[in-house]
């Protein structure tokens, strides 16, 4: 193995607004968002040959995971324990493959990313980052602060990934009211001492501005070494690059080229497609599937990015206007000029509305296509694949298979419709679809008889700074 790609001792990681220091795999870890508000990525694109993938395409998922992430942590962490770690976290995965494929119809296949512990495709790089963090603090003699921004499923795949580590406070915020009654008792229900909820009076948007805030309160971040999973932090984009090639190898990668179907809001798991891109997959196109919250389908309309308000669906994970990890792409489109993605970041901070230029957004949709999906046609979709097939889909999945019947218009298209969610996590949806109420599995079947701890916040930065303060300083719960 690695024959055809770059082998790097320790691979450097540089921020998408140039002026943070270039840091390794291990500092970026525990940095998360860059100094300079940015977020990292690495200075060189390790790349696999066709010979590479093709040996890829044999291994199971554990040791395909190893072999596609290892060139990206260099030396900075043992090959025996980075290998330990990753086969710690997918060996209680609830399939035997991790993450399997289904036909749906025809050509469209469904791959699905919820046999996790939590459920949701958050599982994939959370339970790996977990591991991660406590490893690399204990090797530093050091202790972090998490604070994280949710819309459903960050949050409790966080949280699992996490609790119990003496070495890490989580502080995880979602909108409050915003998220499934399943997915707020995924987090509110662990009482484990280091985990902290923060219902936030606002949207997701206001979660995640929030997050941003604290970490650009240098005093703050530095007094009590703030570090943040959502997925502005890399170790959770390159983790989630490895089920594009566990599902692009399977199908027939590198000789057949596959076109993904993507529900997002944040473009993290977009984003880790286009890594998979970047580091020699064959993916000849990504519809990036959006609910009403459709500021990507728009950009990809008329080139321009501008905010609107975040509507409440039946898809609340994808209840965002601001895409964060969509920086990341613009700094692979503007030439890794660091100070022009600054530039126009600010631009649009200030005005909630930019332009990226003609030419760019051109290119950018030659191999990018947006698609928007309302409640309504998520609901047929539900109701149509399971009489017709017997599947349930999550509404975040339905709107990545409807995204991708609109868009292709050659049925001959090998597409792969991520499956982003376990069905059971928004019964009341699925129920208003098919009538059918899913359960949930066993080991989360007594969910609604677990005590809930929480605390509900207005979106004011003094009041969430001092509750954070407050709490790491006292000990208290949460």
């Amino acid at each position: 193995m690695g024959r055809g790609f770059c082998k790097i001792k320790t691979l450097k990681y540089v921020s998408t607004r140039g002026q943070a220091p270039t840091l390794p795999f291990d500092e970026v870890l525990l940095t998360g968002l860059a100094r300079d508000g940015g977020l990292y990525l690495p200075e060189i694109w390790p790349r696999f040959s066709n010979a590479d993938l093709k040996h890829l395409s044999r291994l199971p998922y554990t040791e395909l995971a190893i072999q596609i992430m290892t060139p990206f942590i260099g030396n900075v962490i043992s090959h025996d324990d980075f290998s330990s770690m990753v086969e710690d976290t997918y060996r209680n995965f609830q399939h035997p493959s991790v993450a399997p494929l289904k036909l749906l119809d025809h050509n469209q296949w469904i791959l699905e990313l919820f046999h996790g512990p939590t459920l949701a495709f958050k599982d994939y790089p959370l339970q790996l980052v977990g591991r991660l963090f406590a490893h690399v603090l204990k090797k530093k003699g050091q202790k972090a602060t998490i604070v994280g921004a949710t819309s459903g499923d960050t949050g409790s795949a966080a949280i699992e990934a996490c609790r119990d580590k003496n070495l890490i406070e989580v502080f995880m915020l979602h909108p409050a009211g915003r998220v499934s009654d399943v997915q707020r008792r995924q987090m509110t229900t662990v009482q484990s001492a280091n985990i902290h909820n923060i219902a936030l009076e606002g949207t997701f948007d206001d979660c995640q501005d929030m997050v941003k805030s604290l970490f650009s309160d240098k005093v703050f971040r530095r007094k009590h070494h703030l570090s943040t999973v959502n997925s502005i932090n890399w170790a959770r984009i390159l983790a989630q690059a490895v089920y594009y090639f566990w599902s692009a190898l399977a199908l027939g990668a590198p000789y057949r080229k596959v076109i993904f179907s993507v529900p997002t809001g944040n473009f993290g798991n977009v984003f880790a497609g286009y890594a998979a891109r970047r580091m020699g997959l064959q993916i000849e196109k990504f519809i990036v599937a959006s609910n009403a919250n459709d500021i990507l389908t728009r950009f990809f309309e008329t080139g321009q990015m501008s905010v609107t308000e975040v509507i409440p669906t039946l898809s609340p994970s994808m209840d965002i206007q601001i895409s964060s990890n969509f920086e990341r792409l613009l700094y692979e489109y503007y030439k890794q000029d660091g100070k022009a993605v600054a530039k126009v970041m600010e631009q649009f901070r200030r005005k909630g509305l930019v332009s990226f230029g003609k030419g760019r957004w051109k290119a950018i949709s030659r191999l990018f296509e947006g698609q928007r999906v309302e409640d309504n046609a998520i609901k047929d979709a539900i109701f149509k694949v399971y009489q017709e097939t017997g599947e349930i889909l999550d509404p975040h999945t339905a709107v990545g298979v409807v995204a991708s019947q609109k868009a292709l218009t050659n049925k001959n298209n090998l597409v792969i419709s991520l499956a982003t969610a376990h069905p059971a996590k928004f019964p009341d949806a699925i129920q208003e679809a098919t009538g059918i109420r899913p359960a949930l599995p066993p080991h989360l079947n007594d969910l609604f008889q677990r005590k809930e701890s929480y605390l509900t916040l207005p979106n004011d930065f003094e009041s969430v700074r001092e509750f954070i303060a407050t709490t790491l300083e006292n000990g208290s719960k949460a």
